[in-house]
C-alpha cells in the first residue's frame, strides 16, 4: 500500500472515507468567527483627520477565513430571522463587496444603490444631507419590484445618514425592507436610531 501524507491545518481535520484519507473543514463557532472578525479589524487614530479613529476592514478582504466569517455570520442571522428574501442590495461602494457573496449563499439577486450619475437607463434617487452640503444616491428603477424583500448592506454605520437615503430609496420602490446589514456600527453616532423602524444588524460595534 502507498503511503499517504495528510496536512492538517488549523480549521481543519482528517477524515477517512473507503481508505483515503481526505481534509474536511472544520465549522467555526460564531463567537469565534467574530473574534476572527475582531483581529482583522485594524484601528488608525487621527485618519482622516484627527480625532477620529478609522476601522480599517481591508485585512478581513485579504483574508479569507474572516471574509467567509463576515459572510457565514450575516447568513445564520437571516436564516435565523427571515424565512424568505428576494434580494440583497448593497450601497456605494463598500456595500458591493459583501452583498454579491451573501446573495450567492441564498441563490437571490443583488442590486446596487449608487451615488447620483453612476448608474445608466431611468433611475430614482434621494438625496440626503451631510456635515458639509448633500449627496444623492440612486437606483435603477427595474431593480426592484413592489413587495419584494429587500436586505440593505453596508460594511459600516456611523451616523445613519446614507442608509435611511437608501431606505427612503427603496420604500419609494415599494420594496419590503427586511433589515440592514453592516460589519461595524459606531454605537456612540446613534445611527441606528435614525433608522428606526427598520432593524440593524452589525457584526461588530464599537463605542
Amino acid at each position: 500500500m502507498a503511503a499517504s501524507a495528510v496536512t492538517r491545518g488549523s480549521d481543519s481535520r482528517a477524515v477517512m472515507t473507503s481508505g483515503a484519507v481526505t481534509c474536511a473543514p472544520v465549522r467555526m463557532s460564531a463567537e469565534d468567527q467574530r473574534a476572527v472578525l475582531l483581529r482583522s479589524v485594524r484601528e488608525f487614530p487621527d485618519f482622516p483627520s484627527p480625532g477620529i479613529c478609522f476601522r480599517d476592514i481591508t485585512p478581513v478582504l485579504k483574508d479569507p477565513a474572516a471574509f467567509s466569517a463576515a459572510i457565514d455570520l450575516f447568513e445564520n442571522h437571516l436564516r435565523e430571522n427571515f424565512p424568505k428574501i428576494d434580494l440583497i442590495a448593497g450601497l456605494d461602494s463598500r456595500g458591493f463587496l459583501f452583498g454579491p457573496a451573501l446573495a450567492q449563499r441564498f441563490g437571490i439577486g443583488f442590486v446596487l444603490i449608487r451615488k447620483k450619475g453612476k448608474l445608466p437607463g431611468p433611475t430614482e434617487s434621494v438625496s440626503y444631507s451631510l456635515e458639509y452640503g448633500k449627496a444623492e444616491i440612486e437606483i435603477q428603477t427595474d431593480a426592484v419590484d413592489p413587495g419584494q424583500k429587500v436586505v440593505i448592506i453596508d460594511d459600516l454605520l456611523a451616523t445613519g445618514g446614507t442608509m435611511a437615503a437608501a431606505c427612503e430609496l427603496l420604500a419609494k420602490r415599494n420594496a419590503d425592507i427586511l433589515i440592514c446589514l453592516v460589519l461595524i456600527e459606531l454605537t456612540a453616532l446613534k445611527g441606528a436610531e435614525k433608522l428606526r423602524p427598520h432593524p440593524v444588524h452589525a457584526l461588530l460595534q464599537y463605542d
